[in-house]
């Protein structure tokens, strides 16, 4: 095991877990906030992850999950904030 895969597990025990936690209990802000912190934490790891491996034709997966992880961001805040006429 490299340094670059134990970084990655660490990243992971330490950041996923409290996002779900978050993400799985309290009002609707809190599991907005966990499922943001979801998304960037996992962001971080696959890019550790690449880094480890040597390869980084990989690094695309990181960027789209961002991309799609503000998309489903503002899709979930938009259906939080209720509706208004």
């Amino acid at each position: 095991m490299t340094a670059w895969v134990i970084a990655s597990g660490v990243l992971m025990l330490g950041g996923l877990v409290p996002a779900m936690i978050l993400a799985s209990r309290g009002p609707a802000a809190h599991r907005l906030l966990g499922l943001e912190l979801a998304g960037a934490t996992g962001v971080i790891v696959l890019m550790v992850l690449c880094q480890a491996m040597n390869q980084s034709s990989y690094l695309i997966l990181p960027l789209v999950l961002v991309l799609l992880s503000l998309a489903g961001t503002l899709v979930y805040t938009r259906l939080l904030g209720g509706h208004r006429d």
